[in-house]
């Protein structure tokens, strides 16, 4: 997997100051995306140990709420596949961190409605997850009054309250 951003005090991707994780890959191509040059697998630099605990430093200060990983695409299965193990490590060393993950898919509780999306790893990777934006940006729907996503149709999910009651639990309407 190869990184397309970080930045290390990001306030428009989460609550509170996060480091947000730009991965690089996504076969959806929304139309007028954001990030439409993390779209290419091969943008960036390679997401590699070094990388890794650069990020994992970043998240140690008192002031810094946790992580956001957005892309591109998270949920490209070679992308979660690299995430999977990062996602283990945050959450082991910094326990107090929240994680956010963006998405275009669409979310089906236990993976996500889009088969592509599907890898071995989506399950327990979504249970690391503390709250997920899902859905396509669709122009149409744009609204730039909404907190935390772009589009009418996207949804900020409380990924453990929905694992947890087994249905889809808003984080935020």
């Amino acid at each position: 997997m190869n990184v397309a951003e970080i930045k290390k005090t990001d306030i428009a991707n989460g609550e509170g100051v996060r480091v947000s994780l730009f991965v690089s890959g996504c076969r959806r191509h929304c139309k007028n995306c954001f990030n439409g040059v993390a779209w290419d697998f091969h943008y960036g630099i390679p997401f590699d140990a070094t990388v890794q605990e650069d990020i994992l430093q970043s998240l140690v200060p008192d002031y810094i709420a946790g992580l956001s990983v957005l892309g591109g695409e998270p949920f490209e299965p070679e992308n979660q596949r690299a995430l999977l193990p990062f996602l283990r490590e945050v959450k082991r060393r910094l326990p107090h961190k929240t994680v956010w993950c963006y998405t275009g898919y669409t979310l089906n509780l236990n993976d996500m409605k889009e088969a592509q999306a599907n890898a071995e790893v989506t399950r327990e990777l979504l249970g690391l997850i503390d709250v997920l934006v899902d859905g396509p940006f669709i122009e149409e729907l744009k609204d730039i009054r909404l907190k935390f996503r772009g589009s009418s149709n996207q949804r900020v999910i409380d990924m453990q309250q929905s694992l947890f009651k087994g249905s889809i639990v808003l984080y935020l309407e």
